[in-house]
């Protein structure tokens, strides 16, 4: 049965996943993309996804081993966006196009700028978003990659970004925390095109999705998310969950932090400093969460059985 080209299906098999995307070339061939499971991770079954969004896949030429055939892959697009402040270019990250003047916000008020509104740059610069704050940025290399958040600091104490300590009173059950990695899980339209992206999603006290951003950065899902946030006026998140597709690092939480969460769920494993920084922050960090199960290493009275 034929689908809309940018819909995508997803079933588990026993031993691997394939992903059926709609007919795109001449001829009505499907393309297939094909990779293992990761039993525990990836192991959702039956899983509807939106559309991907625009720009966030391309497709390339691939052979398939063994037996050596041509075929066609989706992979996630990486491109640099450039990030001006009140018209000076300040910051460069490598990113998935996409919700571009949301992650420039998110990553402004993740650094403390006091970000007010983000734009297109009055020279229709392209990948270039112009962001009016309140504050300049501290002297340091500009340059960011898509793995992580903090790298280019001019110095350790240049990433200790101001936020207050977390003061919520927000309390879920467990059984609303191990359902939100499926949640978001269904909402990766581009994962599930590709394999190859980040998620963070933003979750009510109730466990409803209320924004899903993806992209190859970790730091820049999270920005992006932060950034719809901010647009909506529901900083800061007191009564409100994230929750991200993989590990939990430093910077993630950094951000979460000042974005004033007060619970980070993450399918993956958190870092030592990570662990700290949610400590010193008041922030509920859980890590594992998958299968029903979760650790919550950090402010656990938030977490009801």
């Amino acid at each position: 049965m034929r689908r809309d080209p940018s819909e995508v299906e997803e079933r588990a098999l026993l031993r691997r996943r394939e992903l059926e995307l709609g007919c795109r070339h001449p001829g009505g061939r499907c393309d297939r993309v094909t990779r293992r499971l990761q039993p525990g991770i990836h192991g959702w079954q039956a899983i509807r996804v939106s559309k991907a969004p625009p720009h966030s896949a391309t497709h390339v030429d691939v052979v398939r081993l063994p037996g050596s055939r041509p075929d066609r892959d989706a992979v996630a697009v990486e491109e640099p966006l450039e990030i001006r402040i009140n018209g000076e270019a300040v910051a460069v990250t490598m990113r998935t196009p996409g919700h571009d003047e949301e992650l420039a916000l998110g990553f402004c008020a993740t650094e403390g700028l006091a970000p007010q509104s983000a734009a297109m740059p009055a020279d229709l610069a392209a990948n270039t978003i112009d962001v009016s704050a309140e504050r300049a940025p501290a002297p340091r290399n500009f340059y960011t990659s898509s793995s992580c958040g903090v790298c280019g600091k001019g110095a350790l104490e240049a990433v200790a970004v101001e936020s207050d300590h977390i003061e919520s009173d927000l309390r879920v059950t467990a059984s609303l925390l191990a359902g939100l990695p499926d949640k978001l899980r269904t909402a990766q339209a581009a994962f599930a095109a590709t394999g190859g992206l980040h998620a963070t999603g933003l979750f009510s006290s109730a466990g409803d999705l209320l924004c899903v951003r993806e992209d190859v950065g970790r730091h820049n899902a999270m920005d992006k998310v932060i950034g719809w946030a901010f647009g909506e006026g529901l900083l800061p998140l007191a009564d409100k969950l994230l929750c991200v597709s993989g590990r939990l690092s430093f910077e993630l939480v950094q951000k979460a932090a000042v974005a004033g969460c007060p619970v980070v769920v993450a399918v993956g494993a958190p870092s030592s400093l990570a662990l700290e920084l949610a400590a010193d922050r008041g922030i509920t960090l859980c890590g594992f969460v998958r299968d029903g199960r979760s650790n919550v290493y950090t402010e656990a009275w938030r977490i009801e059985a």
